[in-house]
This record gives structure tokens, sequence and C-alpha cells, in this order.
């Protein structure tokens, strides 16, 4: 479900009343850590994402140069508030780490898609963990790992 929402405001003001309190909760927590580690809160992909701006990674994402880097987006989805981590999904290290940290974090069952989190009840987010994750990967060590593994090879 992508939200046409202009403003992050926006968006939150749309989702369903019963996660509004968390996903503000959730999105001052990424906001305080990641601004300060290089990335920008925007409106991506029709989600509250963060992203490396063209003014620190002028190449832009390699599907859509026009579009800045993105890392983290989340979303409330019909059935969850997801949590979208471009490093979980690029670095299968850092995501063993996530599921053992998860593991020891949450009584609850870790639901993972190919790069998102699910949480099913607002109540369930492990803020104390995502705090930890987000504070894991700067802009910059982003960037280097994007390239390596993504960005086309110059001959």
């Amino acid at each position: 479900m992508q939200s046409a929402a202009a403003s992050v405001d926006a968006y939150l003001d749309e989702a369903p009343a019963d996660r509004q309190a968390a996903l503000r909760q959730l999105r001052a927590l990424l906001r305080d850590r990641l601004t300060p580690l290089g990335f920008e809160e925007a409106m991506s992909y029709g989600m509250v994402g963060y992203v490396v701006p063209h003014s620190r990674y002028p190449a832009g994402y390699h599907c859509d140069p026009k579009l800045p880097l993105p890392f983290l987006s989340f979303a409330s989805q019909k059935a969850s508030i997801n949590l979208y981590h471009m490093g979980l999904y690029a670095q299968p290290e850092f995501m063993a780490w996530f599921q053992a940290e998860h593991a020891k974090a949450s009584p609850h069952k870790l639901d993972v898609g190919k790069s998102c989190v699910r949480y099913k009840k607002p109540e369930h987010l492990p803020y104390e963990l995502i705090d930890r994750l987000v504070q894991r990967m700067s802009a910059a060590d982003w960037i280097a790992l994007y390239e390596a593994l993504y960005r086309p090879k110059k001959k």
C-alpha cells in the first residue's frame, strides 16, 4: 500500500488511529538517529523514507538516478507496520545480528521478508533494538556497501 501523501506529516495523519502514536514515536527515533549520520527524511515510494541526498551522493539510486539513494523506510501497511532497512537486505551478517538481537529484545516471533520486518501490532515495535540497529550504519557506510554491491563496475 503506497500513500499519495505529499509530506511525512500528511502520511502520519492518514494512518489508522491505533497506529499513529507508534508511527510518530518511530519517526522521532529515526529522525533523531539518522539525520546526524547523513540521511534525510523524505516521502519515498509512498512511505516515510530516510535517504542519502543527492548533495551527498550525486549518482542517486541506480534504478532511477533522479531519486536519492534509499536506505530505510517505514510504512503502515494493511496488516502491519513495516520497517524496510536496505542494510539488512544487503548484508547477511547484519541480518544475522538483527535476528539474534531481536530474539533477545522481543518475546514476539520475528516476521521478516526480503528487506522488511513486519510488526502486526504497534506495541510489538522494539524501539530500543531499532535504535541500536539504525546507529550501526552511517550514510558513508551505506554508500560504500551500496557501491560495492550494486553499482555497475566501470571498465
